[in-house]
């Protein structure tokens, strides 16, 4: 089984050649798209899309650090007190 091609294009060279980029992903490889030499955007299969934006986590399990569990933190309750404003 071959490896994955890469192809890396200019912004102009995608714009001019669409069908040559989309035809590099359907196959299963990935093209990379640059801007002033730079990459910024990459073209790749949905399913490999899908597979690296797949998960059954809600945004708190994201955002959670598994290293914090090794620490212990109490945090003292906000007070706030108003003031009155002069008008």
């Amino acid at each position: 089984m071959g490896h994955a091609q890469i192809k890396t294009v200019t912004s102009r060279e995608f714009v001019h050649n669409v069908s040559a980029a989309t035809r590099v992903a359907s196959e299963g490889g990935t093209v990379i798209i640059t801007d002033r030499g730079e990459p910024t955007l990459a073209l790749i299969p949905i399913a490999e899309y899908r597979r690296l934006t797949h998960t059954d986590k809600n945004l708190v399990e994201l955002l959670r650090m598994p290293e914090a569990d090794a620490f212990d933190v109490d945090f003292e309750p906000i007070r706030i007190h108003p003031k009155d404003i002069d008008a």
